[in-house]
């Protein structure tokens, strides 16, 4: 068989450049190391339920071309984000508005919240935050610092906050209104079937290996690039060029030195005599005594259905080879290796790459399809 495209990886980036070369008349193979499709946002019926083996993924954008986009795969609920954050024996809406400061302060007017705020960042006397402490008491005061911002983000990136640099928090959002909805984009929600049955429709009519590696299946090829397909199998098949979704280090075999990322470890549990464990899908625990930074409830994506309930605690952790990546770490060190593999990447004849892993950052899954409708229409214009 003769593709024009392999893909490596099927989460949302290689399925939408799949429907997309497809629509196009273009022939493309995707593979994929894991025993399903849908990267990182692959969900899976337990008990009626859609559990989000990854974790949480509330699908948020204001760009309406690609809600149309993602509509025309899946039928979306109306899901509004709202998680709750614990810290001690109190409960706190998230983001930081007006519910959160009444709880902490028993205040009613933002008039008093914006005072308590002003004053408590006055008392800190920060002038040139050298750390993250220091930037989110520059930006928040120290309350809901010690009680939302400490402990949980020492979690997430495994160091205290004074030896964090000042640019992870740029700002911290705090909005003056009781208004629970964390996201501020025009258009929500969560497919009512799952984020695996999104992506099935996405790869209709393409055919995907599972359990592949790139490199096992690189090995039984030969690049000619004089060639009329730049690789070539002893078995008669070929494809032009590659969509690279994996991490871009690990295509060059860390030629430069790996990139530094955070993982994450998920411990899920299925209770079949409870159907309502936390009354929330998301709920932070924000004390650094407190090993997991939250815990989902997936039955509150869908509004309660299914029996039983499902929850997933999530535990960060350090990212050592052979480990899933999640957050890249993007301070200068990092920043100025991945430039080397970009450099790398452009001498890289007929391979191109896409998504988080091959691009370092981290991305919302709408800005994930944007970025592949871009390179499609690039690769379609370009033979055109």
């Amino acid at each position: 068989m003769k593709y024009d495209y392999l893909i490596v990886g099927t989460g949302l980036f290689g399925a939408v450049f799949a429907h997309e070369m497809k629509k196009a008349g273009r022939a493309c193979l995707c593979i994929d190391k894991r025993q399903h499709i849908g990267g990182n946002i692959y969900t899976e019926e337990q008990n009626g339920i859609q559990v989000h083996k990854y974790g949480a993924h509330i699908f948020h954008t204001s760009n309406k071309e690609v809600w149309e986009y993602v509509n025309r795969f899946a039928e979306f609920n109306n899901y509004i984000n709202s998680p709750m954050a614990v810290w001690q024996d109190e409960i706190y809406n998230m983001p930081f508005n007006m519910n959160t400061f009444s709880r902490m302060w028993n205040i009613r007017t933002p008039e008093e919240a914006r005072e308590i705020i002003e004053r408590q960042k006055r008392e800190c006397q920060v002038e040139n935050p050298q750390n993250l402490e220091e930037q989110a008491l520059s930006l928040v005061g120290r309350d809901v610092y010690e009680k939302l911002v400490k402990g949980y983000t020492q979690k997430q990136w495994g160091r205290e906050c004074r030896e964090l640099p000042a640019f992870i928090i740029k700002r911290l959002p705090v909005r003056f209104t009781y208004d629970n909805n964390y996201f501020t984009d025009p258009y929500q929600g969560i497919p009512k079937n799952g984020y695996t049955a999104m992506i099935e429709k996405l790869l209709e009519g393409t055919p995907v290996r599972l359990g592949v590696s790139y490199r096992e299946f690189a090995r039984e090829f030969v690049r000619e690039s004089d060639a009329e397909s730049a690789w070539q199998s002893e078995e008669g098949d070929s494809f032009d060029k590659v969509i690279y979704t994996g991490m871009i280090d690990a295509y060059f075999d860390y030629c430069l030195g790996p990139l530094a990322w955070r993982s994450l470890r998920f411990e899920e549990e299925y209770l079949p005599d409870c159907d309502n464990y936390q009354g929330n899908a998301v709920v932070n625990y924000t004390e650094a005594t407190i090993p997991y930074t939250r815990i989902i409830e997936h039955k509150h994506f869908v509004f309660g259905t299914g029996e039983g309930t499902v929850i997933t605690r999530e535990y960060p952790a350090e990212w050592k080879q052979g480990d899933e990546p999640y957050y890249p770490v993007n301070d200068e060190h990092n920043n100025q290796l991945f430039a080397g593999y970009q450099q790398l990447a452009k001498q890289e004849k007929n391979v191109l790459f896409g998504g988080r892993l091959g691009q370092y950052r981290y991305y919302d899954m709408d800005k994930v399809i944007e970025a592949a409708l871009e390179m499609a229409a690039s690769e379609i214009n370009s033979s055109c």
